[in-house]
């Protein structure tokens, strides 16, 4: 596929100077990249942890599930017989955003080794297929209140740099939008597959509460360790 790039330029914040490690956090649907930018502080990373934290706006896209409206998604998602139909070629298309901001920290010397991944619902998704089928090691993946698709594509192309790629999943008891049996599908399918997963479900909806932030922090400076 061709290079993909964004329309608009990603929020970058930095915890010290010379950052030595870098998270690229992807929003979920209709939201922007000023969604998380906020929870960084709220982490409880370790002093003097030099962290680039890049949180990228989505395409602007009609959207089915919502009559059509234009907002920012990373894919177009729809409600069929069965549950969400989520669109191939955009999920694609996401993905390889994903990989060239990957490609530009690494570009502004930050080891893949030391780049993690991590998204909220739609950007959940996307960040889990970009995970798993990148080619070099990185440092981890946060996937959280999911709907991820298309599980035996992604285990088909996973790479086998990432078959021991530390990852994180969280979805809420009561989500009302991704039902939390979905987020324990995902979770069981990659345990059966081998692979290692710290799965939390919290007493929430769609969204996220600071225990969730703080148990991600964790995961976060050990990971980047």
């Amino acid at each position: 596929m061709p290079a993909v790039t964004l329309a608009d330029p990603p929020i970058e914040l930095q915890t010290a100077p010379e950052p030595r490690a870098a998270v690229i956090w992807l929003h979920g649907l209709g939201a922007d990249g000023h969604d998380f930018a906020g929870i960084i502080p709220e982490l409880g990373l370790p002093p003097g942890a030099a962290v680039r934290f890049v949180f990228p706006h989505a395409p602007m896209r009609p959207v089915t599930i919502n009559g059509g409206y234009v907002m920012r998604a990373w894919y177009d998602i729809a409600m069929g017989a069965t549950g969400f139909v989520q669109n191939r070629e955009h999920l694609a298309e996401a993905v390889e955003i994903t990989n060239g901001l990957i490609r530009r920290e690494m570009d502004r010397g930050i080891a893949p080794g030391r780049i993690a991944l991590g998204g909220f619902s739609q950007g959940g998704a996307v960040v889990l297929h970009t995970a798993l089928r990148h080619p070099q090691r990185l440092a981890g993946v946060v996937s959280l209140s999911a709907p991820t698709p298309y599980l035996d594509d992604l285990f088909r192309e996973a790479s086998p740099a990432n078959a021991d790629l530390p990852i994180f999943i969280a979805h809420g008891r009561y989500d009302p939008m991704v039902p939390f049996a979905h987020g324990e599908g995902v979770v069981r399918a990659l345990q059966a597959r081998g692979r290692a997963v710290e799965w939390h479900d919290y007493n929430l909806e769609h969204n996220v509460s600071l225990e969730e932030i703080r148990d991600i922090g964790r995961f976060l400076a050990r990971v980047l360790a």
